[in-house]
């Protein structure tokens, strides 16, 4: 017994006559009497009384009925599966270490919106076939395609009303803009990146100004506008230029442009 034999008699159980099932699966009708014979000899019961006009279903089919309609849908939902997997069309994406989880989130929505059946991988750091950053850190033979502009912010722990105090992030490429801002200030410590910032902050040791999607969704910290500093930075996909020949990223690429 296959599926095959299955179909065919869940045709003529339903039809209740053997031309209109042949018809329904698209095949001669001495080919579904030879198939509905072999899955009855197989059995060994008769699942149906030939009539002059159609058929008559025994009690042996009806009890095979529902559970031949169970192993059909299950050997159509398992083929489905795997020609689906087939289709899929991977995607390796590297995502920064200052780009906020909101980002992200936003980012993977709209890439599986965009593409249907994308398969993504998230990766850490400048890897996969294309990544998730900051404009101002893209190399100079990458493309950049922008998707968020966002300003830093003054961000501080809660309960803290005046940046007396602040943090500082030597390593990253504002650095020197943002110095002018924090004159006067006492340097109360240094982050290695604006995401270690944060607890630090949010720990009280000090204020900082920091891109608006990293404070906002932060339990610890509450921010306002940063008054004489209009530093903000776009956030999107940097990728090198024959990375387009992947028909995902060129399908991505269209779409998010669009």
């Amino acid at each position: 017994m296959d599926i095959r034999h299955l179909k065919a008699f869940l045709a003529v159980f339903e039809e209740r006559n053997i031309t209109l099932a042949a018809q329904r699966l698209c095949v001669a009708q001495p080919t579904l009497s030879v198939t509905i014979r072999q899955l009855e000899d197989e059995l060994g019961v008769a699942l149906f009384l030939r009539k002059a006009r159609g058929v008559e279903v025994s009690e042996h089919a009806r009890q095979l009925y529902p559970q031949a309609r169970r192993m059909v849908a299950d050997a159509q939902a398992l083929s489905r599966r795997f020609r689906q997997q087939e289709q899929r069309l991977p995607l390796q994406l590297g995502v920064e270490a200052d780009i906020a989880s909101s980002q992200v989130e936003a980012f993977v929505r709209l890439a599986t919106q965009s593409v249907p059946g994308l398969c993504l991988t998230l990766l850490d750091g400048c890897v996969g076939d294309v990544r998730l950053g900051v404009e101002a850190l893209c190399c100079e033979d990458e493309l950049f395609l922008p998707l968020w502009e966002e300003p830093f912010v003054l961000a501080m722990a809660n309960g803290s009303n005046q940046p007396e105090r602040w943090i500082s992030c030597p390593q990253h490429y504002a650095h020197q803009r943002l110095l002018g801002f924090y004159a006067g200030a006492e340097q109360a410590g240094h982050a290695g990146s604006l995401q270690q910032a944060l607890p630090m902050v949010a720990a009280g040791l000090g204020a900082a100004l920091l891109p608006q999607s990293l404070v906002e969704r932060h339990p610890g910290l509450h921010w306002r506008p940063s008054p004489g500093s209009a530093l903000t930075r776009r956030v999107g996909l940097c990728f090198a230029a024959q990375a387009l020949q992947l028909p995902v990223l060129a399908q991505l690429h269209q779409a998010l442009s669009a």
